[in-house]
């Protein structure tokens, strides 16, 4: 979940320390070991309108309830740019749509969250047709409550996004952005206060310490902490809130999506390790702990025809939801 959960902050030091640590050190586990304590449920799916199919689904999140999950989908294809389709989608515990909204305001959506109040925030990807470049603030009911960024348009200077792909809310309402996707967008982190104003900004291209290739979602844990999957650099890097580098992490394979609960798990989507891309790293679902950052989970591809999922998400029940690009459709995982 991309909202803050709720652990101790008594521990905040103690975490850090660990944090830092697990950041530096070398993990000796094979990447492709851990134990999966999961199986695909087949009885779950989430069910759209006849004439409706899931586009690419590139982002999901539980709603405040604990039981729905909204999703975030390319409109039946692989943006929406040229439809009016509504592409974020609230799904009930068994998998019926309860509600959708945002119909004909997206090019190629991107990451999504849902804040403390059950505000859900997007973020849109490109800049085409006069749409696009922003983070949007949605009410539950569908109205449009704040727009970061200038809508259609590209830039670094201060109000303005470059191929923004998540969004994340701290729990004093502040708003972090992964504000980049490559070629020649930003590669930075971009952080505002909950009334939308310009805080500041870090990150550059590169691969060392702070800097991104491919921004791919963004993350905050109880503590404030930032999680950034640099899916080009194939890490997860973590930073404090004012942006302090705190640790990187390759264990996790090459990350596209990202999730923490309640309880201090993470859960990383991996759906581009390769040979050629991340050598000796399999594509699919890895969990573990913040505190010390180790693997403690590893779920892989189902099959070939469902392959691995691009965005992830964990209910409090313990549920893990995938989010398929390739497949375009949402998968539930539940424990064995």
């Amino acid at each position: 979940m991309k909202r803050p959960n709720y652990l101790s902050y008594g521990i905040g030091v103690a975490v850090i320390a660990a944090v830092a640590m697990s950041g530096v050190r070398a993990f000796a586990q094979d990447p492709n070991s851990a134990p999966n304590s999961y199986r695909l449920d087949d009885s779950w799916s989430a069910k759209l309108p006849e004439g409706r199919k899931f586009g690419q689904v590139i982002a999901l999140e539980p709603d405040r309830d604990g039981k729905s999950v909204w999703v975030f989908d390319r409109c039946g294809g692989t943006s929406c740019s040229k439809s009016n389709a509504a592409p974020i989608q609230k799904f009930d515990a068994s998998g019926n749509l309860v509600t959708s909204v945002g119909a004909g305001m997206f090019n190629f959506p991107h990451g999504l969250t849902v804040d403390p109040q059950g505000n859900i925030w997007v973020a849109d990807a490109t800049a085409r047709n006069g749409k696009g470049n922003v983070v949007v603030k949605f009410a539950p009911d569908g109205k449009v409550l704040m727009t970061i960024g200038k809508t259609g348009m590209s830039g670094e200077d201060e109000g303005y996004l470059d191929r923004p792909t998540g969004v994340a809310i701290a729990a004093n309402g502040d708003i972090f952005i992964s504000d980049g996707h490559g070629g020649q967008s930003n590669d930075r982190i971009v952080k505002y206060s909950k009334d939308g104003k310009f805080i500041k900004a870090w990150g550059k291209r590169g691969k060392g310490q702070g800097e991104f290739d491919t921004l791919h979602g963004i993350v905050l844990d109880a503590a404030g902490r930032v999680y950034v999957a640099d899916r080009g650099n194939s890490r997860i890097q973590v930073f404090d809130s004012e942006g302090k580098f705190i640790a990187e992490w390759k264990q996790f394979g090459r990350p596209s999506g990202l999730a923490i609960d309640k309880n201090g798990i993470i859960y990383v989507a991996d759906n581009q390790s390769s040979e050629k891309t991340n050598p000796g790293f399999k594509q699919g679902i890895r969990t573990g702990t913040i505190s010390d950052g180790k693997v403690t989970g590893f779920i892989p591809v189902p099959s070939e025809q469902i392959g691995a999922p691009e965005g992830v998400t964990a209910d409090p029940q313990g549920n893990i939801y995938g989010g398929y690009t390739e497949s375009r459709n949402v998968k539930r995982f539940v424990k064995r």
